[in-house]
């Protein structure tokens, strides 16, 4: 691959436990801003006047905004002083958030969730800067921890809110949110290193390097592509469940729906799995096994009659089977595309990133959409459609591979 940007500048080659549970907290705490909303659009499109088709749109403007962050700013990574950069991104998640808990109008709150969206990648700073401080030969482990922070953020995102609505309000979710990200930035502001990249790029000169980079990095492309899919239907899952829940086969309270969505924390424990197993270069065999995790999740779905004790196992077994699966890929890619080099690090999970949530995006309101018109069994095929298109690339792409890296 054609090296586009300068050299990064040396770091010491070690991070501390204290360092990494402080990234890992602060990853998780950024990105459950992305998935508050996710079981909540029946009491948020019923509260703001969104039309059921439409409620889908609620978690969609927030990925789009996040999208549109990891393409126009997770880049800057590259190029400014990262703690600054992290600062200045947390402080404008902050301000969206605060738009959205006063919002009471569909146009106000969607423009304030795209806000959210983009002032969340916050997160793809820090991951990239917790890479830069790790020994190569634990760079899996770390990124691992990192990821597992941020993916208990997003599992325990939806219970949390499921919670706080069911006493009180959506209201509180985001203004108590608001309030946990200022606090973050004084802590980020007190405790991260200063790290100032090397580059001597404009800013349109690095957003345009980002098109050769796609070009000329193969691995980039497959990685993208094989996570858009496990991502999208991951989006899909978790913006259908609840509204299945809550139907009249299973006629959940916003306190059930909340108890089911903590069955996704279970996944978590994937990222640090993973990033041991990429350590190991077994990054091949764990890719697919990710895949037809994620693909039988939704096959687990359609043994019991929907509605009955067993139906409701099996969704919770499913839930924790595809979270299982997709943390595991993330992290895989993560590994395998780190490795590329330091001194375009940011550009590339930039991305990685925006491709897959772009998926995501399109995912919920796909799920959304499906569901109105199909119910679960419509939603739930798409949903496994997507890990195979995942396992058939990946296999038709095997015999280009040449190195473990590339894997």
């Amino acid at each position: 691959m054609t090296a586009i940007a300068a050299a990064s500048p040396r770091f010491e080659a070690t991070i501390s436990s204290r360092m990494i549970f402080l990234f890992a907290a602060a990853c998780g705490l950024i990105a459950a801003n992305l998935y508050y909303a996710q079981p909540l659009i029946g009491p948020i499109s019923a509260a703001l006047g969104l039309a059921p088709q439409a409620a889908g749109l609620i978690v969609t403007m927030t990925q789009i905004g996040y999208g549109v962050g990891l393409l126009l700013i997770v880049p800057l990574g590259d190029l400014v002083e990262n703690r600054r950069l992290i600062l200045i991104v947390v402080s404008l998640g902050a301000l969206a958030l605060l738009a959205a808990a006063f919002s009471t109008r569909p146009l106000p709150f969607l423009a304030a969730m795209l806000c959210v969206g983009f002032g969340s990648v916050a997160v793809q700073i820090l991951i990239p800067f917790a890479a830069h401080l790790a020994p190569d030969a634990a760079r899996g482990r770390v990124v691992g921890n990192v990821t597992m922070g941020l993916m208990l953020g997003v599992m325990l995102s939806r219970p949390v809110s499921s919670f706080v609505t069911a006493f009180s309000s959506w209201h509180v979710i985001y203004l108590g949110s608001a309030f946990a990200m200022v606090a973050l930035a004084l802590v980020l502001g007190w405790a991260l290193p200063v790290r100032r990249p090397n580059a001597r790029l404009h800013y349109g000169e690095l957003l345009l390097s980002m098109a050769e980079l796609i070009r000329t990095t193969p691995i980039l492309r497959r990685r993208a592509l094989y996570h858009s899919c496990l991502f999208g239907a991951f989006s899909l899952f978790w913006t259908t469940t609840p509204l299945l829940l809550a139907g009249p086969h299973f006629g959940f309270t916003q306190r059930g729906i909340a108890l089911f969505a903590l069955a996704g924390v279970a996944g978590a424990i994937a990222a640090p799995l993973a990033g041991r197993v990429a350590d190991r270069d077994w990054s091949r065999p764990a890719t697919g096994l990710a895949m037809l995790f994620a693909a039988c999740a939704f096959l687990l779905t359609h043994i019991a009659r929907t509605g009955s004790p067993l139906s409701l196992a099996l969704l919770v077994g499913a839930a924790i089977l595809l979270d299982f699966g997709v943390q595991a890929n993330l992290v895989l890619g993560y590994r395998a595309l780190f490795l590329l080099g330091a001194a375009y690090r940011s550009r590339i999970n930039g991305i990685y990133m925006a491709s897959f949530f772009t998926a995501g995006a399109l995912g919920s309101a796909l799920g959304a959409w499906a569901y109105a018109e199909g119910g679960w069994p419509l939603a739930s095929w798409i949903g496994f459609a997507l890990p195979i298109i995942a396992l058939l690339s990946f296999v038709a792409a095997e015999p280009r591979r040449m190195t473990t890296a590339s894997r």
